[in-house]
Order: structure tokens, then C-alpha cells, then sequence
């Protein structure tokens, strides 16, 4: 019988301790994502919500609360591409989708803001979802292409045929804001708080999803999706939850931005708003959970600074884009990770 031993392979005892250290060290990565995932979103938190303690001023308020709507569709696009690595050129259709059913939903439909917030969501992920089935059997460029295409499509279509749902050109003003418990949600200050809960909400998801075992799937579909596909993953069906979380993600932060703005129009389902969330994610840094609001901060802070002062300021924001992809090519969370580490 012992001479047959070999043929049977390793017992029980030989592969345990060998197999042991390989699961503890993924045990380990998910436990020291989740803790620096968790430190992330208390110190942003705790950044925003001492804004107000440091500036009551209306316009100092409402551009933080446009940051922060900004950095919840950056945290959408984060769930798609730098967790997945689906390339979109068309994400513009679920923020831009997501704003307009929160606005025929309190508008039309006369629904209270929580209703519309839900509605975007809804909205934002079907889009999505659709994206995805329609593209399920491209990827990379084509799919990036793809998304775009769709994109335009729906921009033109609700910008023409449906301009009376619309409000073609010139848009749907009038967007409501919250009302509840006698608290006046037109003044920036009060209103601000409504944005940050949202926005600690879609970073704190966000981060558990990353650190989440489907998280792990997702990065491992984006490192090396041949080889997911040959140990079980079904790689197809990753995609395209990844891509509906993000567009539901993406979704709700259009609904907040056209609640801030109290107006919402087609321009918001075009390329540019499409491009402007690509940029946002890679300067900030597509791999890390704090990458997407870092690039929104600076992108926002740079469109306010250059815009005072050339009307070419997109051109600028392209060339530090470009410069920043050359040198930075983690991006500035990526730069700060480096230097952490030394």
C-alpha cells in the first residue's frame, strides 16, 4: 500500500501548510483593503463636513456640494473601469439618464426626492445594463466606442424626438430639492448636508465593494480576464454587474447635480461630460477609492482658476491631463502611494 502512496499525491498534512500561506495572504490583502478603504472615507468625510464649520459662504458651499455630486459619478466610473477595466466613452448616458428620470419623477410624476433619487438610480442602471448586453461580446477599445456611439445616439434622440419630454435645447429648469421637516433645502447650507450624505453613502459602498469578494473577481477580470475565465469566472456576467452598480452609481449623482443646479438638460448626456469624468478618474487615479475625488477636486479647481482667466482653459486641462498620463501614470493618488511607502 505505501508504495502506492505516491500515486495518490500529497495527503491532507502536505498540502495544508502549503496551500495555508496563499489563502492567509489573500485573507490579508482583504483585510488591509478594508481597513485602508474604511480610513479613506472617514477622512473624507471628516474633510467635507468641516467645510461648512470653516466657510458659511453660499458659494464656497455650493461648489463643494459640486464636488462632491462630481466625485459620486467619479466613483461610478471607478466601479466600471478601475475596478472592472471597462473603458466607457458613454457614461454620460446613465448620469445624464439618471438626472432626467429624478426630474420627470418630481416634476411630472409629482414624487417626493426620495422617490426621484431612487428613480435615477433605477434609471442609471438599466441604461447601463443595456449598455452592456448590447456590447457583451466587445471589449476594450471597441467597447469604449461602443458606449460612446450609444451615448450620442441617446443625446440626439432626446435632444430631437423627445424634445417636448426634454425640454429640447433649452432644458427642464425647476428641478426640485428635498422637502421635509420644515427645513428650507434652497439654502446652500442645508442643502450641502443632503449632498454629503449621499456622497459618505456611494464612497463607503464603493469601498466595501472593492474590498467584497466580488470586488476581488472584478480586479482579477480586469488583471487577467483569460485567465478568470479558466479557473470559473464568468467573466461576461462580471462585466455587466460591474457596469449597472456603475451606472446606478452614476446615475444618482446626475439626479443630485440637477437638483443642485435645480435644471437639468440633454447637454448632460453629451461626449464632453463623458470625457470630463475619464479625465477626473485617471488624474485622481483609477486603482485607488480615494483617486476619483482627488481628480474631480483638481479638475473642478482648475476649470474654476483658468476659465477667469482664457477661454481655452479645456485646451490647458488637456495638456496637464496628457503630461500627468505620461509622468503620473497611477495618477496623484498613485504618486501619493509612492511616496507613503519611502
Amino acid at each position: 500500500m505505501d508504495r502506492h502512496r505516491h500515486l495518490r499525491g500529497p495527503g491532507r498534512d502536505a498540502a495544508g501548510p502549503a496551500a495555508r500561506p496563499v489563502r492567509n495572504k489573500a485573507a490579508d490583502v482583504m483585510t488591509i483593503t478594508r481597513y485602508a478603504n474604511a480610513i479613506t472615507v472617514v477622512v473624507l468625510a471628516l474633510a467635507f463636513a468641516a467645510t461648512p464649520l470653516v466657510s458659511a459662504d453660499e458659494g464656497v458651499l455650493y461648489f463643494a456640494a459640486l464636488i462632491m455630486a462630481w466625485s459620486i459619478f467619479a466613483l461610478g466610473y471607478y466601479i466600471s473601469f478601475g475596478l472592472a477595466g471597462l473603458l466607457s466613452f458613454g457614461h454620460a448616458a446613465f448620469f445624464g439618464m439618471g438626472a432626467y428620470a429624478a426630474a420627470w419623477t418630481m416634476l411630472s410624476a409629482e414624487l417626493p426626492f426620495s422617490a426621484g433619487m431612487l428613480a435615477a438610480i433605477v434609471v442609471g442602471g438599466a441604461t447601463a445594463g443595456l449598455f452592456g448586453l448590447i456590447g457583451r461580446r466587445v471589449s476594450g477599445l471597441y467597447f469604449a466606442l461602443m458606449t460612446l456611439m450609444l451615448a450620442e445616439l441617446i443625446a440626439i434622440v432626446m435632444t430631437t424626438r423627445l424634445r417636448q419630454l426634454s425640454g429640447g435645447v433649452d432644458g427642464l429648469p425647476g428641478v426640485p430639492r428635498p422637502h421635509a421637516f420644515d427645513i428650507d433645502f434652497f439654502n446652500a447650507a442645508n442643502f450641502y448636508w443632503v449632498i454629503f450624505g449621499f456622497f459618505v453613502a456611494a464612497l463607503a459602498f464603493c469601498g466595501v465593494l472593492q474590498a467584497s469578494p466580488l470586488g476581488q473577481a472584478l480586479r482579477g477580470i480586469r488583471q487577467n480576464p483569460v485567465r478568470a475565465e479558466q479557473v470559473g469566472f464568468n467573466v461576461g456576467a462580471l462585466r455587466l454587474t460591474a457596469l449597472i452598480l456603475s451606472g446606478a452609481v452614476s446615475g444618482l449623482a446626475g439626479a443630485l447635480l440637477a437638483s443642485l443646479m435645480m435644471y437639468v438638460s440633454p447637454q448632460l448626456l453629451g461626449w464632453k461630460i463623458s470625457g470630463d469624468v475619464v479625465i477626473m478618474t485617471l488624474l485622481g487615479g483609477s486603482g485607488h477609492l480615494i483617486g476619483p475625488v482627488i481628480g474631480v477636486a483638481l479638475v473642478e479647481l482648475l476649470r474654476e482658476q483658468l476659465s477667469a482667466h482664457t477661454e481655452h482653459w479645456y485646451g490647458l486641462l488637456g495638456v496637464i491631463f496628457i503630461v500627468c498620463t505620461i509622468y503620473l501614470p497611477n495618477g496623484i493618488a498613485g504618486l501619493g502611494k509612492k511616496l507613503w511607502r519611502r
